[in-house]
């Protein structure tokens, strides 16, 4: 079995906002982003959360279910939380990365397994990119501009070539591009 790679799947606007994606996503999200998550899913083993995106998880997740059984998933696989709460709303399967998170998920990504799953977490995957941790950068481009919000990258990310190993469309216009990162040029 493969090495347990990090995977960061994020939401973007044309304009590299992430914030907030369930204010602006939800009309670009058709039978083929949904079916897209549910492949993505199956991937992976566990999620890596920031205490606030796991805080908005755990409130919501646990009282869902669907036919497809995603909801399933999401509330029984293991959840590894980069915090120092798990806050208010416990979810099964969390559990509290310390405060040397990034030599816990190294020592994850040595492991066999499928993704460790980052989502959203903008501390988080600042942390793990900084560190040259993500296997796979997944951005999931919405066709919107919204002009204002917080950006994925916040201008003090060291540059990073990337090399694009996958693309796809789907007709709501969301465009999938796939990256891992490429040798140094210069």
């Amino acid at each position: 079995m493969p090495r347990m790679r990090l995977v960061a799947t994020e939401y973007l606007t044309v304009d590299g906002i992430f914030e907030e994606p369930g204010h602006w996503s939800r009309p670009y999200f058709g039978e083929e982003a949904q079916q897209f998550k549910l492949e993505e899913l199956h991937a992976t083993d566990a999620l890596l959360l920031g205490r606030v995106t796991y805080e908005g998880f755990a409130a919501a997740w646990p009282t869902m279910s669907d036919p497809v059984g995603f909801a399933d998933k999401m509330n029984t696989m293991p959840k590894y939380v980069v915090g120092t709460t798990l806050g208010p709303h416990p979810w099964e399967g969390a559990k509290l990365l310390g405060r040397e998170f990034l030599d816990e998920i190294k020592a994850m990504r040595s492991e066999s397994g499928g993704d460790l799953l980052l989502s959203g977490s903008a501390q988080v995957f600042d942390a793990c990119h900084r560190a040259g941790l993500i296997d796979l950068y997944r951005f999931m481009v919405h066709p919107l501009i919204l002009g204002t919000g917080r950006s994925l990258f916040d201008g003090t990310s060291p540059e990073t070539p990337l090399r694009l190993v996958r693309q796809q469309g789907f007709q709501t216009g969301i465009v999938v591009l796939e990256y891992v990162r490429a040798p140094a040029t210069g």
